[in-house]
């Protein structure tokens, strides 16, 4: 008996790692489901990408996109940049440029940030990336900051980039 309940446990469990990743035939995955894991956006076309840079201000219309896609790296444990994903840790970041400060209503932000009073631009994300807790005393964004100069500007290059609809 308990030879063939051992032998019944391991083609079951053989059973399952061999379906693993195959299709279902039950229902589709509801909207909920889909609405936290949005498909991935197309990248941004070369055009697309010069008119964005073209849209900052010197020096960030200069930035690498590239190295700012690296150094958002530090980022991506609390924020996202894909449009309609669920906020993390920290909000979503994906269209930041042109949001008011504090005011992304599905995000719960520290008083200190929702009193910030701005508006995100590249001069003000600049602000912020260099000493967030200097940048707002109070906030709950535990971030240290990026110290050099260029990385900041590739970084605000790169989230003006990755909000390209």
């Amino acid at each position: 008996m308990r030879r063939s309940l051992q032998r019944v446990c391991a083609l079951s469990i053989t059973l399952a790692v061999a379906a693993c990743g195959q299709p279902t035939t039950g229902p589709a995955p509801s909207a909920e489901i889909n609405a936290l894991n949005p498909p991935a956006s197309p990248a941004p076309t070369p055009e697309q990408i010069s008119a964005a840079l073209a849209a900052l201000p010197a020096p960030y219309n200069t930035g690498d996109v590239d190295n700012g896609h690296a150094k958002f790296a530090l980022c991506q444990a609390c924020h996202t940049v894909i449009a309609g994903a669920p906020n993390m840790v920290g909000p979503n970041l994906h269209g930041v440029f042109g949001r008011q400060a504090g005011a992304l209503e599905s995000y719960s932000y520290s008083n200190a940030m929702k009193a910030a009073g701005w508006t995100w631009d590249a001069e003000h994300l600049d602000t912020w990336l260099t000493n967030p807790a200097k940048a707002v005393p109070g906030t709950k964004m535990t971030f240290a900051g990026l110290p050099n100069p260029k990385d900041r500007i590739d970084v605000i290059a790169y989230l003006k980039v990755a909000s390209v609809d």
